[in-house]
């Protein structure tokens, strides 16, 4: 089998409501810009990114899948995965201009697609290619009612919804308001609201300094929060080391690791406690599972980043020993053919070959905005 072609698209999708909003973003659309690689027996496969649908930065991603890596790709046998992952990941103007970002979210809507099309050739969804099995149990706990623009009514009534009508067992909010009391006041209403029973989190998006996670922190204890996610800057190693060692709560983080040895440093030093790669910020499912090997093997728990909208890590989280559960945010779900489904609060293993990401031609047509 012979690699013929690849196309890209850019997905703008609107978010569930008119405008979402965490402590340091704002979005109305979420982008996913990617490729369909095409092949000679007739299989193609499909990777994309996950974004926050602004147009110029999205064209820079799928640039660069067209002109930078397209053409090291082209006449490649897509099996031969693990090569062409490295081959893409060292190639030496590529790897100048950025060892993570831009051209690592291209390599990682590839490498996506190159899976997809192992797992089609082979007949079987990608969870069970590699080793999986669908009587394994993901748990499911929702984001998307946690936002930080909803007042604090809405908050306290789309999460008793989530749990009451809709069966989640766990659910996320997110914090960092300007006054970090109004935080607390949420936090306390939505406890108040699910009960004791269901796992909260909560999620600062990087927004506070140590001082501020700290003072804040010391008092989650107080309503059994399950982790505090990304309490303060990305790259702050040593801040996010002393989180862990100071609070009682959890530490969560690795949306914002691009890189193998970026888990492998805050691993090393303690620094978080449930460990959260993101199969598109990490060039792929390589090295996602490169990712989840290590923490495996530091016996972390692996609770993928919800950036790629559940479709891969689904499939991943069912096949890798370190997951047991997996956020769900809804808004691509209309985008795929085979979307990522939860049942009672708990995710249906696919049955589609591949990696569940073959978009609707209908989502093409109405998302699309590449040009």
């Amino acid at each position: 089998m012979k690699i013929t072609r690849i196309d890209t698209f850019i997905l703008h999708v609107p978010v569930t409501r008119s405008q979402i909003a965490d402590s340091t973003h704002q979005v109305t659309h979420w982008g996913a810009p990617g490729c369909i690689i095409h092949t000679d027996a007739g299989i193609f496969g499909t990777g994309y990114s996950g974004t926050h649908g602004h147009l110029p930065t999205d064209r820079l991603i799928t640039d660069c899948i067209e002109h930078t890596f397209g053409p090291l790709l082209a006449g490649e046998d897509p099996h031969a995965v693990q090569h062409l992952w490295r081959k893409l990941a060292h190639f030496p103007p590529a790897q100048w201009v950025g060892r993570g970002g831009i051209t690592h979210l291209a390599l990682g809507a590839i490498d996506i697609a190159l899976w997809d099309i192992k797992a089609k050739a082979a007949g079987l969804p990608l969870w069970q290619l590699l080793g999986g099995s669908d009587s394994k149990i993901i748990q499911a706990y929702n984001t998307d009612g946690g936002w930080l623009n909803w007042s604090l009514a809405d908050l306290v009534a789309d999460c008793r919804r989530l749990v009451e009508e809709e069966g989640y067992s766990g659910v996320k909010i997110k914090v960092g308001s300007p006054n970090p009391t109004d935080d607390l006041r949420r936090i306390e209403a939505v406890r108040e609201a699910i009960g004791p029973a269901v796992k909260l989190m909560v999620d600062a998006n990087g927004r506070w300094d140590v001082t501020t996670a700290l003072s804040l922190g010391h008092r989650f204890a107080d309503f059994d929060i399950f982790w505090f996610e990304e309490p303060i800057w990305y790259d702050d190693l040593p801040g996010h080391a002393e989180l862990a060692r100071k609070l009682a709560t959890p530490i969560a983080l690795g949306e914002q690791l691009y890189s193998l040895d970026n888990f492998r440093d805050f691993i090393r030093a303690g620094a978080v406690h449930f460990v959260q790669p993101d199969v598109v910020r990490l060039a792929g499912i390589t090295e996602w599972w490169q990712a989840a090997d290590l923490a495996y093997a530091h016996r972390l728990p692996v609770v993928s980043h919800i950036g790629d909208m559940m479709q891969v890590h689904l499939h991943l989280a069912i096949a890798h020993p370190a997951c047991t559960m997996l956020e769900y945010i809804p808004w691509l779900r209309r985008c795929f053919v085979e979307p990522a489904t939860v049942r009672n609060g708990y995710f249906v293993a696919p049955q589609q070959p591949g990696a569940g990401t073959t978009l609707k031609d209908s989502a093409l047509n109405e998302f699309n905005v590449r040009n």
